[in-house]
């Protein structure tokens, strides 16, 4: 019996220890969630979240060089320009945006005629505003339908005012009768402008460029080489008669002060002279022999020099003189 035992106890060892038998777990009980409770939330953070981006998307800003045109339905019902933050109707109101600050157009270039029928290339541009964006919406539709009507306008006015004036006067600044040409363009566009109502002012056109056709350019070239070296020459020769004028009026001045002087000095020569013969009188009237001897050794320095050859009578003055016989 006991090796029996023992033979179970090993048979046991070897399968291995068995293990403890585990508790049965207990089955919890799950409340049922309750929908009903939760949808209305849900609506209500779903309504606010919505309503919070609607309110959001028709936020909008007007800043300082911008216009804000609220347009209801298609047709426009306001427009903002002062600067701040703004609102529309949401899924009625819809917001554009229009420049306010002043604009510069570029006008492409074109062939114009003068009025003695001669071509010119135009280059110029114009800097304008937006004054009315509503009456801009709804009589040209959109900013570049005002644009398209503003450069017809520039150009057809620009066309007629070079057509009055002859080609020389456009291309010499010097006979140049184009006066204000560019405000009288202005004016003109703006009227044009103000009739159809488009909503925008042309501050100034101003011409940026003119040129000639390649076929023009060489002939005019040569004409106004010509034209200037005609100036040239008329200013030389303007200047050398100036120069001649001033050198003949130098000249009869400094004859006018030379005689002048000359007489002043006669003058003064001469009565110098009669003191000189007053006071020589005086001086040899008080020694006639003296005076005698004195003009005979003045008459020597006159007429003897190193070389002279003299003859003279014995009882000659000259001989006596030389001869030292004053007696």
């Amino acid at each position: 019996m006991s090796e029996n035992n023992d033979v179970k106890k090993i048979t046991d060892f070897l399968k291995g220890t068995p293990k403890k038998p585990q508790p049965k777990a207990v089955p919890v009980e799950k409340k049922p969630i309750k929908f009903k409770q939760i949808i209305p939330v849900a609506i209500v953070v779903t309504s606010v979240f919505a309503l919070l981006i609607i309110a959001i998307a028709n936020i909008y800003i007007v800043r300082e060089n911008e216009y804000k045109v609220v347009r209801q339905f298609g047709e426009v019902v306001k427009f903002e320009k002062k600067p701040g933050l703004y609102m529309t109707i949401p899924f009625i109101q819809s917001v554009s945006t229009l420049p306010s600050n002043q604009q510069i157009y570029d006008i492409s270039e074109e062939e114009m005629n003068t009025k003695d029928k001669k071509r010119i290339i135009i280059d110029n541009y114009a800097v304008w505003r937006i004054t009315d964006p509503k009456a801009l919406i709804s009589n040209a539709g959109t900013l570049t339908n005002a644009e398209q009507r503003m450069e017809e306008f520039i150009y057809s006015t620009i066309r007629n005012e070079v057509g009055q004036l002859e080609y020389g006067e456009i291309i010499n600044d010097e006979k140049s009768s184009r006066g204000d040409l560019n405000g009288r363009v202005t004016k003109k566009v703006n009227d044009l402008l103000a009739q159809d109502q488009y909503g925008v002012e042309v501050v100034d056109v101003r011409i940026r460029r003119t040129d000639l056709p390649k076929e023009n350019e060489q002939a005019i070239y040569t004409r106004m080489i010509s034209e200037r070296q005609s100036t040239a020459q008329r200013y030389l020769s303007e200047g050398d008669a100036s120069k001649r004028r001033i050198e003949a009026q130098t000249d009869k001045e400094v004859q006018e002060l030379l005689s002048t002087a000359n007489k002043e000095a006669a003058l003064i020569i001469a009565a110098g002279e009669e003191e000189a013969g007053k006071i020589y009188n005086e001086a040899f009237s008080k020694d006639p022999e003296f005076y005698s001897m004195y003009r005979t050794l003045e008459s020597y320095k006159r007429t003897i020099g190193e070389d002279t050859m003299i003859i003279l009578p014995a009882e000659s003055p000259y001989a006596r003189m030389l001869t030292g016989q004053t007696k």
